[in-house]
This record gives C-alpha cells, structure tokens and sequence, in this order.
C-alpha cells in the first residue's frame, strides 16, 4: 500500500495513505489532507502540533487576562474591573497559563519529539494519545464556557475551601473549573501512560537507558509525577463536587471539617506540578545548548540524576506553601530543611548547563538566546524560591507580590522562555522551513525586556507590603511606580507575542512564494545537532524513519555518525549531512489506522460535566456517547482493507535485548530494507 506524499509546507502526518475511501460518520478515514486528517489523526507527531497550537490559542486568551489584571492594578484605586470580575479574570488567568499553556506546551513537544529521539515509529497507544489531546481541548473549552454560561470561577486558581464552596460561591463558575481541570487530568494520565510505555519498551535497538537523550529523560520522569500527583487532585476536586453539587460536608468547617485538607490535597498535587511545568524546560534547554556549543552536555549522569531527584525530592516540599496555617513548627521545620535541600541537584544542573558553553564554540542563534535567557531567569527564580525555606520570611512574604514574582521567574522565565526557542529550533524539523533567526532575536530581545519590567518589580512591590490577589489599593501605599513600571512590561510581553504570530505568517508566506518552484525542505541536518530527531528527513516523514535506527555510538548518536576524534583528540568529520540523513522516501511501512473514536469519546464528557452542573439529562446523554464511542473503538478491525496489519511496526512487537534496548524483530527488519 502506497503511501500519499503530502506537500512541502503540508503539516507532517502519520495517518497512512493509500486511495481514498468514501468516509461515512464512523468509517475509518485514509486521508491526508484537510480537517479530517486531523480529527482523525493518530499520529504522534500531528497531535504534538495540535497540543503546541491549541496551547498558543490558550496562551493569547491567557495573556489578555493578565494585561487586564496589570491595566486594573496600573494605577491606584482602578476602575477598569469590579472586584468580582477581577476575581474571575484572577482566577482564569493562573487556571489557563497553568493548565492550558504550560502543560501542553511541554505535552506537545514530548508527544512530538520522544518517539524521534528513541528511534519508534509512532508512541505505544496512538488512539488513547490522541484521546488525551482531545479531553484536552474538551476540559478548556469547558472551563472557559464558563465566561459564556453566567459566571467564570472566582476562588483563585488554587481553589482554597471553603472559600470555593456554595456559601461564599454560590455561582456555577467553580464547578466549571472543577469539570473543566477534571477532563484536562484524563488527558494528563492518559499521556502519561502512553509515554512511560513507549520510552521503556519503543527504544530502538542498542539504546540503553542511559544513552536516551535528556529531553526524553526528563520527559519519563515528568509522566511518573503526572502519573502518581493527577491522582491526588482529581480526589481533591471529586470531594469539591460532592461538596457544590450533592450537599456534602467535606469541607463545610461548621460541620466539623478540617479547613487545611483542601490545602494539603491540592498543594501535594501543586508542587510536584511545578516539576511537571518545568522538567521538560530543562529537557529541552540541555537539547539546545550542547548543539549551539559545539560540546556534548557536561556530566550527562549528574544531569539525568539530578531531575530523578527533583522529581523524588518535589513530593517533600509542599507545606512551604502554607508556613502561614499554623502547621506547627516541627512541620514548618522538616519542610524547611526540605526546601533548602531541593535547590542542590537544580543547582547541579544550572552549573551543568554552564559549564557545557564554558570553552565551547558558541553561535548566538534565537534558539540558544532563548536558551541562556532561560537559564538566567530560572536561575533569579530559584535564588527568590530559596528563601521560601526560612519560614519567618515566607511567613512575611506569602501573601505578597514577592511570591508573584517568584513563580513567574520559574514558569515564565523558565519554561515559557525556552519554549519558545524550542519552536525556533524544531521548526525546520517540523515544517520544512525556518523561521526569521533576526525575527527571532528580536522577538527574544522585546520579551526579554518585557519579562523583566513586569515581573522585576514585584520583587519591591512584595517587599513593601503590597499584598496580592486584591483587585485594588489606595494612593499614599507607595506602590504606585513600580505597578505602572510592570503595566508597561506586561505590553511590551504582548508586543513579543505579536512577533511570533508575525514571524511565524512571514515565514509561512515565504515558504509557500519559494515552494511555487518545487518541493521546499529544510536541508538535512541544519544545526548539526547530535540526536535521532534529525536522522529523519525535513519535514518528519509520515513514517519517522525509514529504517529503524539501530543505535551503536551510544549518546549523541546522530553526531558520532558525522564525526571521529583522531589520534590527537580533535574532532574530524566523517560524513556529511546528506550522507547521514535519511531521505524519507519509504512508501511501503503501514502505520496506525486513523479514528473518530477518540474525539467521539473525549467530546462526550464535557456534556456529562454540563449534566452533572444543570440538569442529569443531559449527564446521561453524555455518559451514552462516551459509552458507545468506548465500545466503537474496541471494536474497531485492527487490519486495514488490504490485509496489512496496523501496528506501525508491522503487527510486531519489540523484543529485549540484553541491553534493556527495545530491539526490532528479524522479520520486521527483513521487511523494512529497501
């Protein structure tokens, strides 16, 4: 079966080829093209693009929210927003930057780039991956229907009880919040799940654990605290829809509940959550830094250690959040010392980072801009989180813009910063063409300035008393300057965005006006990187690669292909790009069929979330569609109409070697030479 090329600036697919089918509702589509290949798509690559989009869309309604939060707080006694409204615009904006930008963000290029780096075809479960994209999608459209049907959720995006209860919340905005984080969590464990199975047993063949890139790494370690800490919020938030919809008491004090269990249920999720944003940041940092200096990444072990640690460490933390509850000083104590200790092995990898540009060949291309901007922000927030640990400081600052800061240091400057240049750098690997590098650099140079004028300041604001999640203040607090100085910064962080969007349609039409001529492909292999992902063709072919990579220079494999030390210990090429990049040119390996299962299953839920909040009819509808939509996709044919089996690996399952390695059977290698 012959696999239908798609066009130079067409978005890669997995979903197969072959000649059309007619496409009844539930027929299985073969299509490449147009909105049906993706509403179907299967392919890991296609979804991580979806995640990467949907999250920009989130992240633009996200930062409207904050400029109007800033434009409330520019000047004292604001009339921009009433207090309820900026309790709503509060609360959405932490909920849709944490949940809504952030994660998927870090979901997108994981779905999109672990399968490249281990040398898989596809991920372990492609119909349950695109499952999570679309209960996704499902649980923000969700949350933010809550705009449109009366009331957004207003206890903050923390959802302190009983402050989120029916007697000081008696609209419907927090059970929408608490439907909407709900689906968003299926999506979480479901990615979760998919990912863990493919990186321990979809290596290709020779690669050992501790030859995986660190990207893939800190992505495995990321799925296991998503794994055991989405769990805990979704007990948290069943006990909130007890408490709003049924009449429960779980957390109604004057029937005896313990004020603090929302607090702890929710922070033992929080803090690891933090990891969960920022792990893949760090992943993708130590990417982009050793190609960008010419070096491999310095102490690879301490690098791959030192995030275990986080995460192991990251479940020990969670009460500096609340030094100001009356915990007791043995808790303050032990959480305290724990706190302190966190910041050793992200200090191990801050100094990693460091020393692997130290004496190297360093090009100040955007994506390593934004890679060292990165480590410089991340490294501010790290130093202002160190003094969460001394407890009578935190006590004094917790309910401050100090912490506001803190955290934006982390998220922002950490994660979103490199995100960023992650789309500068995957780019041409993704799409076949670059984006503007002197867009890049001067998308990164506003937002750089940008980020530091909105969130230096608060810094000072927090240190002078300014206390946060209050909507307004009066004129003689002195906190007039520096919230008008932050205003300002918060539009230049829009103007960066405008950049993007703007780099990102110029580079497009300038692709589609060269590709007029002929096919248009980045070339083979443009930075001289070091991992699998760039072993493939520019754009990721439909297949990933045209022969399972076996792997035999350990880490940095695609870079060894290239280059030899001689006997003097200098690097000596080898092989050129083209001589080591693989075509992409197979038409004869069978991928996963495409499905309208998984959207049918994840667009039942939001219905039963609607159901459960205003009438059960409608949750009984819901609860059919998902059930109809479980049993349509279990009985799904796994063997497409020409007999081929749809394994991406031709029905094969990967064997284990005496490495660890996932090892590609006799037969399907047979079956994969040209």
């Amino acid at each position: 079966m012959a696999l239908t090329e798609t066009g130079p600036l067409a978005l890669p697919s997995g979903d197969g080829a072959g000649s059309p089918r007619p496409l009844g509702v539930f027929a299985r589509p073969r299509t490449t093209h147009g909105w049906r290949s993706w509403v179907t798509t299967v392919d890991h690559k296609k979804i991580g693009i979806m995640y990467g989009a949907t999250a920009l869309f989130f992240f633009l309604v996200g930062g409207m929210e904050a400029l109007l939060i800033r434009l409330q707080l520019a000047t004292p006694n604001g009339k921009l927003l009433s207090a309820d409204l900026y309790n709503q615009v509060f609360t959405m904006h932490g909920t849709t930057m944490v949940f809504l930008v952030v994660m998927p963000l870090g979901a997108g290029f994981m779905n999109y780039l672990v399968p490249l780096q281990i040398g898989a075809r596809d991920v372990a479960f492609p119909r349950l991956n695109a499952f999570g994209f679309w209960c996704f999608l499902a649980g923000g459209l969700v949350l933010n229907s809550s705009w449109l049907l009366g009331h957004a959720p207003d206890g903050g995006w923390f959802m302190y009880a009983p402050n989120s209860g029916v007697q000081f919340s008696p609209t419907h905005g927090i059970d929408f919040w608490n439907m909407g984080l709900l689906f968003t969590g299926i999506a979480s464990l479901t990615g979760a799940i998919n990912l863990i199975t493919t990186v321990l047993n979809m290596r290709a063949p020779g690669m050992s654990m501790f030859k995986m890139p660190v990207f893939t790494w800190m992505t495995l370690v990321t799925q296991f605290l998503l794994l055991f800490a989405i769990p805990v919020l979704t007990a948290a938030q069943f006990l909130l829809m007890f408490d709003r919809l049924f009449g429960a008491k779980f957390f109604d004090v004057s029937a005896g509940a313990d004020p603090l269990l929302w607090e702890n249920l929710f922070w033992i999720f929080g803090h690891p959550e933090v990891y969960i944003m920022i792990l893949p940041a760090f992943g993708l940092v130590s990417e982009i830094l050793p190609v960008f200096s010419r070096k491999p990444i310095f102490g690879y072990p301490f690098m791959v250690f030192s995030g275990i640690a986080i995460g192991v460490m990251g479940w020990g933390v969670w009460a500096h959040h609340m030094f100001a509850s009356g915990i007791g000083p043995y808790s303050v104590a032990a959480f305290s010392m724990s706190t302190m200790l966190i910041a050793v092995p992200t200090g191990i990898k801050v100094f990693n980072w460091i020393a692997t540009m130290w004496g190297g060949q360093v090009r100040f291309k955007a994506p390593m801009l934004y890679a060292i901007g990165m480590v410089a922000m991340f490294t501010v927030g790290g130093l202002s989180g160190v003094t969460h640990a001394v407890s009578p400081a935190d006590t004094q600052q917790t309910d401050t813009y100090y912490i506001v800061a803190h955290f934006h240091y982390v998220l922002f400057g950490g994660a979103l910063f490199v995100f960023v240049g992650g789309f500068y750098y995957y780019w041409p690997k993704v799409f076949g063409y670059f984006l503007s590098d002197a867009g890049g650099k001067l998308n990164f140079w506003i937002l750089f300035v940008g980020f530091n004028m909105t969130f230096g300041p608060m810094h000072i604001l927090g240190l002078r008393g300014q206390p946060r999640r209050v909507y307004t203040y009066r004129s003689n607090y002195g906190y007039e300057f520096w919230n008008m100085v932050s205003t300002i910064g918060a539009i230049i962080i829009g103007i960066s965005f405008l950049v993007l969007m703007a780099n990102i349609a110029i580079g497009y039409a300038r692709a589609k006006r060269l590709s007029a001529g002929g096919p248009l492909t980045a070339p083979p292999d443009p930075w001289d990187a070091r991992s699998l992902e760039w072993l493939t063709a520019n754009p990721t072919p439909v297949h990933n690669f045209d022969r399972v990579p076996t792997i035999r220079f350990g880490l940095d494999e695609l870079f060894y292909r290239k280059y030899r030390e001689d006997e003097g210990g200098r690097l000596v090429r080898v092989a050129t790009a083209e001589e080591v990049v693989e075509k992409g040119d197979r038409t004869d390996v069978h991928l996963p069929s495409p499905s309208y299962w998984p959207i049918v299953v994840a667009f039942g839920l939001p219905f039963v979330g609607w159901g459960l909040i205003y009438n059960l009819w409608l949750a009984l509808v819901g609860g059919a569609v998902v059930v109809l939509g479980i049993f349509g996709w279990a009985l799904e044919p796994s063997v497409d109409d020409e007999g081929g089996p749809l394994h991406p690996d031709h029905g094969q399952p990967p064997t284990t070697g005496e490495s660890g390695a996932a090892e590609a059977p006799v037969e399907q290698e047979a079956a994969l030479v040209d």
